[in-house]
């Protein structure tokens, strides 16, 4: 009778703390639904707010005319060519530095004071403010070596900003692929350069491309870094050594200084698109190069 009423006691026990665990995972997921609508909601409405005042005023002039009277009147053709240089050169110079960095980092350092160092390194250079890393970029590139004002100079400052971002992107990228790929390509005699090469990367390619799609917005996007190094000015630029004005820059000094609401909106329009085209390619060649390496597999 004793061991009847302990076994029911423990069984009321244990149904009492399923429900207690399911009503906890009830309220779990509600408020994880209720936070990615209200963020889906906020990107649409910032998006939204955006396209309705500025798309209006798109259209193929603005795109093949050069800015005139300070951005009052013309297009933004200099302005686009400027963004391009600028985001390639800076995508140049940070990619190879930076998944170089990441397959040291995980594939050939051991851990030590001197990695501690590089990591805490990286994590710090991440959290620096963009004026900071400009000051940087004007008082070196810009005067010391005597790059001027231009696109190099600013291309080299974003490499910098950007660096952080792709090192851990593709740390991380590279520590997902699995050992048992590494162990299968150095028994069939491949050394360890061959496997990182035709093995590890390509594997890892998903994330590095994250982390190029968020170099790549953070490029895009930074104004007081780029101003400081690479300048405003509203030509088209011929070499790298010119400078230009990327659309951020332009957008800030139309707002800042009241220059024009209409090629305001209409400038960030453009951006906007610009970005979510950028996300959509990556995510595009991304997912068709991950369908591909697995039907090859």
């Amino acid at each position: 009778m004793v061991a009847n009423t302990k076994f029911y006691t423990e069984k009321l026990i244990k149904r009492g703390s399923k429900r207690k665990i399911n009503i906890k995972e009830k309220i779990v997921y509600y408020w994880i639904y209720l936070v990615a609508t209200l963020t889906i909601l906020a990107l649409l409405s910032i998006i939204g707010y955006v396209l309705i005042n500025g798309a209006k005023h798109v259209n193929l002039d603005f795109f093949i005319q050069e800015p005139k009277s300070m951005g009052r009147k013309g297009g933004i053709f200099s302005i686009i060519v400027g963004t391009i240089y600028l985001t390639l050169v800076s995508i140049a110079i940070a990619t190879p530095i930076g998944v170089s960095a990441a397959i040291y980092l995980t594939e050939y350092a051991k851990e030590n004071k001197f990695i501690k160092i590089i990591r805490f390194g990286t994590e710090t250079l991440a959290g620096i403010p963009s004026i900071i890393f400009g000051l940087f970029g004007f008082v070196f590139f810009v005067i010391f070596l005597g790059f001027r004002w231009s696109i190099l100079s600013g291309g080299l400052t974003l490499a910098l900003m950007i660096l952080p971002t792709l090192i851990r992107a593709t740390e991380e990228a590279i520590k997902t692929v699995p050992k048992s790929y590494r162990e299968g390509s150095l028994a069939l005699g491949a050394t360890k350069w061959q496997t990182i090469v035709k093995v590890v990367l390509p594997s890892s390619i998903p994330g590095i491309l994250t982390g190029l799609i968020l170099g790549v917005g953070r490029a895009i996007g930074e104004t007081a870094a780029v101003m400081l190094t690479a300048g405003s000015s509203l030509g088209v630029p011929e070499s790298i050594m010119d400078p230009a004005r990327t659309m951020s820059v332009h957008l800030y000094l139309l707002a800042s200084e009241g220059l024009s609401q209409e090629k305001t909106f209409a400038t960030a329009s453009v951006l906007i698109i610009l970005v979510l085209f950028i996300n959509f390619l990556a995510n595009m060649v991304g997912n068709r190069y991950m369908k591909n390496t697995k039907a090859s597999a």
